[in-house]
């Protein structure tokens, strides 16, 4: 490492410094969420996109709703997104690129930031290789997002026009990328 990466650090760990008290507090928040019941968890939901019309931003209350969907996935699936999924998650919400190997749990990581992106109510798409991953995996974390309110659909092959534009409509909506 030169002598400019020893005094300022690398790209990677100075973005990772910038995500981790957004991370810290949502961990935080566990105990605090854990102790919510299922309609209180629900209806967070609700909450923040009455927050979002008043005029917060989804940067402000990305901890909560992290803290929100982390919770119910953890009672929906038995998944509790780690610590590093969070991070994967609120890079994606940044709209950048989150490298993850195969079994680091893409699938929630997706779910996780799709959530959030979802709540002002403009309709998230999650884009994968094939209609049996879109399937599986809108089935799947669809049952989180459906949890907290949101709706969900899958463009599959066969789909009709109307089929679709329903899909299309949805608060998550999980495809391929053709």
């Amino acid at each position: 490492m030169g002598i400019f990466g020893k005094l300022f650090g690398s790209y990677s760990s100075r973005e990772l410094s910038r995500i981790e008290p957004i991370k810290a507090k949502v961990l935080a928040m566990e105990d605090e969420y854990k102790e919510l019941s299922d309609a209180e968890l629900k209806g967070k939901t609700a909450a923040f996109r009455e927050r979002l019309e008043t005029g917060e931003t989804l940067d402000s209350i990305m901890p909560e709703a992290l803290a929100t969907v982390r919770e119910a996935a953890y009672r929906v699936l038995g998944k509790k997104p780690f610590p590093v999924q969070l991070i994967g998650a609120i890079v994606l919400h940044q709209g950048r690129i989150a490298e993850m190997k195969t079994g680091e749990g893409k699938t929630l990581v997706a779910c996780v930031a799709s959530y959030v992106n979802a709540l002002p109510g403009k309709g998230v798409h999650v884009v994968t290789v094939n209609d049996y991953l879109a399937k599986t995996q809108s089935d799947e974390m669809g049952k989180v997002l459906r949890f907290l309110g949101l709706t969900v659909g899958c463009i599959l092959h066969g789909l009709t026009n109307d089929e679709r534009r329903a899909a299309y409509a949805c608060d998550v909506t999980y495809g391929t990328n053709n």
